[in-house]
C-alpha cells in the first residue's frame, strides 16, 4: 500500500512524555508530563515545525502509553502539523482498532494524522497485553499485512495465525480524502527494511547510535526493495535525539546529566556498560547525537540528510528527566533557526 508522499522536505519533532522532576528533584505525576507535552507541541507549531510525534511505552520514566489520545488534545490546540506516533506498537495492538483510531484523528485534526507502525524497542507491551514473544516476527508480519489491506477501504478479506479473521468487513470511519499517512519504523534489521519496501511503506530509520553513516547500506535495501517489488520511491525519514543551545557548550551540559541518569537507567535493563561524558562528546561529535548551537546542529543533520537522501528528520527533543522550560528553549531553536537551514540545504 504505497501512501501520499507528495511532500516538501519536513522536519519534525517527537517525544516519549519523559517524566520530568520537580525543583526538590521530585518526579512529577504522569498526568503532568502528559499536559506539559501538549503545551510543547503548541510550542513547536508557533515555532514553525511540521510534524510533531509521541511514542508509544507502558512504564514509568515514559507518560504516553496512548498516543492517540494524546494527538487528539494537541490536534485541538494546533492547526498545520502532521500529528502522529512515534511509533505504534503494532504488533502488540490490533490493526483494525489502530486504523480506526488513526482515521478518527486524521477526521477531526482536518486531515493532519499519521502513523508510524513498528514493534517498539521495549517489550513490556507483550506481557502486559497477553503476547507471547516467541512470535515476535509473525505478529508484525501479519499485522502489517492486515494494516497494509485496511487503507485501501473497502470490504476488506484477511485470514492469519494471529487474530480472528476477517471476510468481506469495511471497517469505520474511513479516510475522509486519500489514505491514512503510515509509514514503518525499523531499528537497524534488513528484514524489517525489505518488509517495508513490500508493502509500499516510506521508511523511518531510527538512529540513536553511532555514525548514521552506517544506515547507508539499508537506505539502499530499501530502494533496491522497492524497485524489486515495483514501487516507485518512497520517502525516507530518520529519528535521532538532539537538544539545542544557544552555544554547543551549553547544549552539552544541559543535556548530558539527564541524558547520562536516562542512557545508563536503559542501559541496566538491557546489560550495557555504563556511558561516560567521553562516550556522550563522542557521539555528539561523531555519532547520532545532533546537540549544539542551532547552527552546528543545522549542519549535522544537513549531512546526514544529504548522506541517506532523507525527505525528513525528526529530533527526539525529551530525555529523561530535562526540564520542561529547557525543552522548550530547545524546540523554539530547533523550529526558528535549525529546520529553516535544514530545509534550505534539502533543497539545494
Amino acid at each position: 500500500m504505497v501512501t501520499d508522499t507528495s511532500q516538501a522536505f519536513e522536519f519534525g519533532v517527537d517525544t516519549f512524555g519523559d517524566v520530568t522532576r520537580d525543583a526538590s528533584g521530585q518526579p512529577h505525576s504522569q498526568a503532568r508530563v502528559l499536559r506539559d507535552v501538549v503545551e510543547q507541541a503548541v510550542i513547536a507549531e508557533q515555532a514553525g515545525l511540521d510534524c510533531f510525534g509521541v511514542g508509544e511505552h507502558h512504564r514509568d520514566d515514559f507518560a504516553i502509553s496512548a498516543p492517540e489520545v494524546m494527538l487528539a488534545a494537541i490536534a485541538s490546540r494546533t492547526s498545520r502539523m502532521w500529528l502522529g506516533s512515534a511509533v505504534t506498537v503494532l504488533s502488540t495492538d490490533d490493526p483494525v482498532r489502530v486504523f480506526q483510531r488513526f482515521s478518527t484523528l486524521n477526521a477531526i485534526s482536518n486531515g493532519r494524522a499519521e502513523v508510524i507502525l513498528g514493534r517498539g524497542s521495549f517489550t513490556e507491551s507483550y506481557p502486559l497485553f497477553g503476547y507471547d514473544l516467541n512470535q515476535y516476527e509473525l505478529l508484525f508480519e501479519e499485522k502489517l499485512e492486515l494494516f497494509s489491506d485496511l487503507l485501501f477501504g473497502g470490504p476488506v478479506t484477511w485470514e492469519g495465525r494471529t487474530r480472528a479473521a476477517l471476510k468481506d468487513r469495511t471497517v469505520y470511519p474511513p479516510v475522509e480524502n486519500g489514505t491514512l499517512r503510515t509509514w514503518v519504523g525499523v531499528g537497524g534489521s534488513p528484514e524489517s527494511v525489505i518488509r517495508a519496501a513490500k508493502y509500499g511503506f516510506p521508511l523511518t530509520l531510527a538512529i540513536i547510535g553511532g555514525s548514521p553513516m552506517r544506515f547507508k547500506p539499508y537506505v539502499d535495501l530499501y530502494k533496491q526493495a522497492l524497485d524489486r517489488f515495483g514501487h516507485e520511491p518512497l520517502p525516507i525519514a530518520v529519528h535521532s535525539p538532539g537538544h539545542v543551545a544557544d552555544t554547543d557548550e551549553q547544549a552539552k551540559d544541559e543535556l548530558w546529566p539527564h541524558y547520562e541518569a536516562m542512557i545508563n537507567r536503559i542501559g541496566a535493563e538491557r546489560g550495557w556498560p555504563p556511558s561516560s561524558r567521553a562516550n556522550f562528546d563522542n557521539d555528539v561529535a561523531h555519532g547520532a547525537l545532533c546537540v549544539g548551537s542551532p547552527e552546528t546542529v543545522a549542519k549535522k543533520i544537513s549531512a546526514t540528510v544529504k548522506a541517506l537522501g532523507l525527505s525528513r528528520f525528526d529530533v527526539k527533543y525529551s530525555h529523561g528527566t530535562l526540564p520542561h522550560d529547557v525543552m522548550t528553549k530547545s524546540l523554539e531553536l530547533m523550529g526558528t533557526v535549525v529546520a529553516p537551514r535544514v530545509r534550505e540545504e534539502a533543497q539545494r
